[in-house]
């Protein structure tokens, strides 16, 4: 994880717990984690082919240009983006643990962002876990979504999130998320590991001339694999 309020989120799910391994929809306070209410969302993923927006904070409804609440979660991912993200969300709500997606999010005239998307399981009235608690943070400069909705994302990266040990410190120089008023148009959190990374997912499947191509092109270099970052296990 990237941004300084995703280990917030995470810090605050886990707080929520109080010894058991997930907590329940029922616990969460919104006065806790009131300065990211604009991007929080619910996710009901009874059905992880169809996951679906129970809630969405209104800066999050208007990255996407409408109100998602009661739409398919995988309806702004690009389809081989989408048959990977339901894997994913199963695998995280079998575990038990909280999971990172980083992606590209396009507008239909080309303007591009790098987004950070931090989902944490949560029960129902105390059942098997069906559900994420999550956020939507940008990571890179927001001008060229401002004004403009978000056409699709591509997936660059996930990871499974597990507290004991340390994970590489966020960057505290990222920008923080404009208000929403522009997009018309606690304690730290617990130390993290890194259990599952795919810095290059199969989902990259570039078309000749995509203008994602380029972008992937720049994110490697900034982020270039390291031979030492394979998953790890407990």
């Amino acid at each position: 994880m990237k941004h300084k309020n995703s280990h917030l989120l995470v810090g605050y799910w886990s707080r929520l717990r109080q010894g058991r391994t997930i907590p329940d929809q029922g616990d969460i306070d919104p006065r806790a984690v009131k300065r990211l209410l604009s991007y929080v969302f619910i996710l009901d993923c009874e059905n992880p082919v169809r996951p679906v927006y129970r809630l969405a904070g209104t800066g999050l409804c208007e990255r996407f240009g409408h109100e998602l609440k009661g739409t398919n979660f995988l309806a702004h991912w690009e389809a081989q983006s989408g048959l990977s993200l339901a894997s994913l969300l199963s695998q995280a709500l079998k575990a038990g643990q909280p999971l990172c997606l980083s992606s590209i999010a396009a507008t239909a005239d080309n303007g591009m962002a790098e987004l950070e998307t931090v989902l944490t399981p949560l029960s129902l009235h105390g059942g098997a876990p069906t559900r994420f608690f999550g956020l939507v943070q940008m990571l890179s400069d927001p001008k060229p979504l401002l004004g403009r909705s978000i056409a699709y994302q591509r997936l660059i990266g996930s990871q499974l999130i597990q507290e004991d040990e340390p994970l590489a410190k966020y960057d505290q120089n990222l920008p923080p998320p404009p208000p929403p008023v522009q997009l018309r148009g606690h304690p730290k959190a617990p130390y993290l590991r890194l259990v599952v990374s795919r810095e290059r997912p199969a989902v990259l499947n570039f078309g000749s001339g995509d203008i994602l191509e380029q972008v992937y092109q720049v994110i490697s270099r900034w982020y270039p694999a390291n031979s030492d970052d394979h998953s790890r296990t407990s």
